[in-house]
């Protein structure tokens, strides 16, 4: 198998500020670090337009130019553009003035509203530089007529920081939007650019450095896990090591007549480089787990002797796949909440519908003296958090959020992308997931991975956003596409522990921080 490019390109530190959090920071690189506002729409501008003329090189260029920033932004790449000998047009759809400051004596041809259908069918590339990141709602009318109109033009477009209309604190569309063929980020990638459903309207996502003063840390609630992230947070082997320090793990799956769940947790932990793995499952699943994983040591669920040794040789414990609800579920988790006691613990399917049902130990027990890592879908976070679907899909980040503050554990919220949301500290939001991965059965492989990671000694949230980068990595690896399963999966796991380096672009210029490609 040839090897996949790694995808997406990322610096360790890429922030993922929401747009509120992205003003604040331009006020205060502008107020605080004296650096002139016109600097950075110069640099925006003029890097924005070269990551357009290295991805279109050839053709008319028409930019749609709202009243704020980013239509100064756009000003900047028109002029820019024009310099280096390209043709190019503007339309306004704000009142602006034709002879803007930022065109430094240049004379564009600008053009008013009633002309942009013409002028876009005479084009090869359109410029959304309509509305920036501050909008919180449907955009006006006129804003929304130039939004379907570019939309409608069937020409490549290229969003200014975000694509007009979309939310980029929370991902919302509450109107109109511009439906993007690549998003050129100015400063870091917006979180509400990463997160559906605005995602699906920003195409090939590009974040360009352009002057700001470097981020401190913590200043941003949210970064991207990229890959130079992910191979510098991986849990690393001393040479001289043995299988009892190099993570001992616990899995807690299947009762019976449902051991393919705990095979393919067990599976995707022992590809996860733990040392020895314990699978505590239903005394009938003996023989299916231990000849399908014969490399773990099995652990009847209901020799309680043997849970409370196995727990007390154990670094961390995943519990959940194919657990089963009611009286004999609840009571497995019992024994082993019981016999874990302090243990960094990771809760899935089972283990949350049983929490949530009120059957099992609830997550703010579990919580209780131990580092947790619940990975819920959205229906799962739904009944976990009592709130209606629509209510946490609208703003998954602030329902993670609130949920983790709450009960003290460490969220990992499926989903395209997913996130995992720590009680305090940074959120970190996944960039290699696809649609591939909607497979039944990944869920359990995700589950032990995590808990492999967490059993080498990774913090839980580092331990939930790796296991979500390896297992996307492994996917993609797989090349499989919709054909995708599990197994497919955990096969090739081995072969993402060794990738390093900031991954892969195609755009030779030194500015580019970032560069995903658009969602499937």
């Amino acid at each position: 198998m040839t090897a996949t490019p790694i995808r997406p390109y990322g610096r360790r530190a890429v922030w993922a500020p929401t747009g509120t959090e992205a003003t604040a920071f331009d006020r205060m690189a502008i107020k605080e670090k004296r650096v002139p506002q016109a600097t950075l729409m110069e640099c925006a501008g003029r890097s924005a337009a070269q990551v357009l003329d290295r991805l279109f090189p050839r053709g008319d260029v028409v930019a749609v130019i709202g009243a704020g920033n980013n239509g100064g932004d756009a000003l900047v790449l028109l002029r820019t553009l024009r310099s280096w000998g390209r043709r190019v047009k503007a339309v306004l759809v704000a009142d602006r003035s034709a002879d803007d400051p930022l065109l430094h004596g240049w004379q564009l041809p600008i053009l008013s509203d009633d002309t942009m259908p013409a002028a876009l069918a005479d084009t090869v590339v359109a410029v959304d530089g309509i509305l920036g990141t501050g909008i919180r709602g449907a955009p006006r009318a006129r804003q929304a007529r130039a939004i379907q109109q570019i939309n409608r033009s069937n020409r490549p477009i290229l969003a200014l920081d975000s694509p007009s209309g979309i939310d980029t604190d929370t991902g919302r569309i509450a109107g109109d939007a511009v439906m993007a063929h690549v998003t050129v980020a100015l400063g870091w990638p917006k979180l509400g650019t990463l997160l559906q459903p605005a995602r699906a309207k920003v195409g090939r996502l590009i974040a360009v450095e352009i002057g700001f003063p470097p981020a401190r840390a913590r200043a941003f609630g949210a970064a991207a896990a990229t890959p130079a992230w992910a191979s510098a947070v991986r849990p690393v082997r001393d040479p001289g090591t043995h299988k009892n320090r190099v993570g001992v793990l616990m899995l807690v799956a299947g009762r019976s007549g449902m051991a393919g769940a705990a095979v393919m947790a067990a599976r995707g932990a022992l590809r996860a480089g733990v040392g020895l793995l314990r699978v505590v499952s239903a005394a009938e699943n003996r023989e299916i787990i231990q000849g399908s994983v014969p490399e773990a040591v099995f652990v009847p669920v209901d020799d309680l002797g043997a849970v409370r040794d196995a727990a007390s040789a154990s670094d961390a414990v995943a519990a959940g796949p194919g657990l089963g609800g009611g009286a004999e579920g609840a009571r497995s988790l019992d024994i082993v909440r019981e016999a874990t006691s302090g243990r960094p613990t990771v809760l899935d399917a089972d283990a949350l519908n049983l929490a949530a049902s009120g059957e099992g130990p609830s997550v703010d027990v579990w919580a209780q003296g131990r580092e947790v890592l619940v990975t819920p879908h959205l229906g799962e976070m739904r009944t976990l958090a009592g709130k209606p679907a629509g209510t946490i899909a609208d703003d998954r980040m602030a329902a993670a959020r609130a949920f983790a503050r709450r009960t003290g554990a460490t969220v990992l919220l499926k989903g395209l992308p997913s996130i995992v949301v720590p009680p305090r500290g940074t959120c970190r939001v996944d960039t290699v997931g696809s649609s591939d991965l909607a497979a039944g059965g990944i869920g359990d492989v995700l589950t032990g991975v995590a808990g492999a990671i967490l059993a080498q000694g990774a913090e839980v949230d580092t331990a939930g956003a790796l296991a979500l980068y390896v297992t996307g990595r492994a996917a993609a690896r797989a090349e499989r596409g919709r054909a995708l399963t599990p197994s497919d999966v955990i096969e090739s796991l081995a072969s993402v522990w060794d990738e390093s380096g900031p991954g892969h672009t195609d755009l030779d210029l030194p500015f580019v921080i970032f560069d995903q490609d658009p969602a499937r």
